[in-house]
């Protein structure tokens, strides 16, 4: 996907080059720099993101809110009434995201279900205006709650005993979350983004148990590394 990232970039890159040499030598007269034309910084990677990056809701959130602003600088829409409306319409994709995701269902819940059935219960960690660290060394993990809301959760899975697929469910508003996970753990990403994301800096192992990380990051992320 990185290779992708960057094979995208460079083409754009070198057609607006050029495209400016072509306005320098007077052989094309494209003016570029429309009324609106900064947009285009949300617009382009928001657009490549959704082809790219696992976390398709926070790019698709991005494009509109750039699709929007685009309208509002050509006149076909006001400043005034975009601003009452952008809060709401992200809150509302937020949601469809959210009610989609639990209509299909996804594997961090079962993993939780599971759990539910064996008598198990998640350990949660909470930090709201501070900091929680997380610390599983030496135990069997399954599934765990972690949220942050202006805070700062730290989550450490490097020396627990992984052995199947596990879940980590995450909340991370105005805050992050860092996972630290042992080499053998593959990571699949099932989040409701705005204004935030989940990194994934891991390495994947073919065979290795998944941690499925299901939530929701509003102006907030998850880096796994």
């Amino acid at each position: 996907m990185k290779t992708a990232k960057r094979i995208i970039w460079g083409v754009l890159l070198i057609a607006a080059g050029v495209l400016l040499a072509l306005n320098a030598l007077e052989i094309t007269h494209i003016n570029i720099f429309f009324d609106g034309w900064w947009t285009l910084f949300i617009i382009v990677p928001c657009t490549i993101g959704l082809f790219t990056e696992r976390d398709k809701s926070g790019n698709f959130i991005g494009l509109a809110v750039g699709v929007l602003l685009l309208l509002c600088c050509l006149g076909i829409l006001s400043f005034s009434m975009l601003w009452k409306l952008i809060l709401p319409i992200c809150v509302v994709l937020i949601g469809l995201k959210l009610l989609f995701g639990g209509i299909k269902g996804n594997r961090a819940n079962r993993v939780f279900d599971e759990m539910k059935e064996k008598g198990s219960t998640p350990r949660t960690g909470y930090a709201a205006f501070s900091g929680c660290d997380m610390n599983f060394s030496g135990e069997p993990f399954e599934g765990a709650d972690v949220t942050a809301v202006f805070g700062g959760v730290k989550c450490d899975l490097r020396n627990a005993v992984i052995e199947r697929d596990c879940a980590l469910r995450v909340t991370a508003v105005f805050g992050g979350v860092d996972v630290l996970l042992p080499p053998n753990v593959n990571v699949k990403v099932e989040t409701a983004s705005f204004f935030g994301g989940v990194s994934d800096k891991s390495m994947k192992t073919a065979g290795a148990p998944t941690l499925y990380i299901n939530g929701v990051c509003m102006f907030g992320g998850v880096d796994v590394k």
